[in-house]
């Protein structure tokens, strides 16, 4: 287990240095001119009760979004074969709210079977959930679970003081236990520290299990939220917690995940080359925009990167 003083001094090195030593273990453990992509629909919306700084879904943010209706099983396949067509290998489905409710879950569990049904990996994220839930998640076939931690633990009541981080470990453990694997990450440019970046990034490399994919997210900025006048994140300290997740977790697959329609082509080449191999494909990640996917075909060209 590596101690935070050491991932510290990893963090800190010189750039090129850190970018070389990620990029060497990126290049054994991964195929490094590949891309893996996914796309998330948010099935259903808004009315959350949760008080995350962040998040335009909340009931207790200024952004006024309704709830919205929950989609059908037909819009939720609809959208599944039109990621698949658009090249993503893994569908992703949200829900708002604390934790599921009973109606959803089962929409839900429905849904993992009919979209495993169409080839792609399935991955949800819908909060906290029991081991009953996460038993019968894996009955249906659920591939992946999406829980992010979102910060460190020390930062972490700043953001979000409705649960606690022990609450999104815990969730992560149940998953695990049941065989799912997890998806989970944190959200940079909340107006924490690098020190805060790094020790994230350590609780994650340190859960009983290692993550198998792992999204770094920058804040969108969203009007109405308690955050949306936070200083933005410098783009070389993106890239330094790119590279240091690729190092602390060399197995894991790691996802450029909200933010990117802000990042320049360039500022993304440097996130894959220090070990970024997953991205989001669609126009909308729950209520935030993504990247334009022409914009998207094109990078991938002039890179030479290929979607696995």
């Amino acid at each position: 287990m590596i101690s935070f003083e050491a991932a510290k001094e990893k963090f800190e090195q010189p750039f090129f240095s850190l970018l070389y030593e990620a990029h060497t273990v990126h290049i054994k453990n991964h195929e490094p001119n590949k891309i893996q992509a996914s796309t998330l629909l948010s099935v259903q919306t808004g009315g959350c009760c949760e008080d995350c700084a962040y998040c335009a879904q909340s009931i207790r943010n200024g952004t006024k979004m309704p709830k919205q209706a929950i989609c059908d099983i037909a819009s939720i396949i609809a959208a599944a074969r039109r990621a698949k067509a658009l090249g993503s290998s893994r569908f992703c489905m949200g829900t708002s709210g604390r934790a599921p409710t009973p109606e959803i879950f089962e929409l839900i569990c429905e849904a993992i079977k009919e979209v495993k049904a169409l080839g792609l990996e399935t991955c949800v994220t819908m909060g906290m959930i029991d081991d009953a839930q996460a038993a019968k998640l894996k009955a249906c076939g659920l591939d992946f679970y999406n829980h992010n931690v979102d910060t460190s633990p020390e930062y972490y009541s700043k953001v979000i003081t409705t649960r606690t981080i022990e609450d999104r470990i815990r969730t992560i453990n149940i998953v695990q236990t049941h065989g799912i694997k997890v998806c989970t990450g944190g959200i940079l440019g909340l107006g924490e520290t690098n020190d805060d970046r790094i020790k994230m990034l350590l609780l994650l490399a340190n859960l009983n299990e290692p993550p198998a994919s792992v999204s770094i997210n920058r804040l969108v900025k969203i009007p109405g939220t308690r955050l949306e006048a936070a200083p933005d994140v410098d783009p070389f300290d993106f890239v330094r917690c790119i590279a240091l997740a690729r190092i602390l977790m060399p197995t894991a697959v790691v996802r450029i995940s909200a933010g990117r329609e802000s990042m320049s082509d360039e500022l993304q080449a440097l996130c894959f080359f220090a070990g970024a191999g997953s991205i989001f494909l669609g126009e909308v990640l729950l209520t935030a925009p993504n990247a334009d996917f022409d914009a998207d075909v094109k990078l991938m060209e002039r890179l030479n990167l290929t979607l696995a």
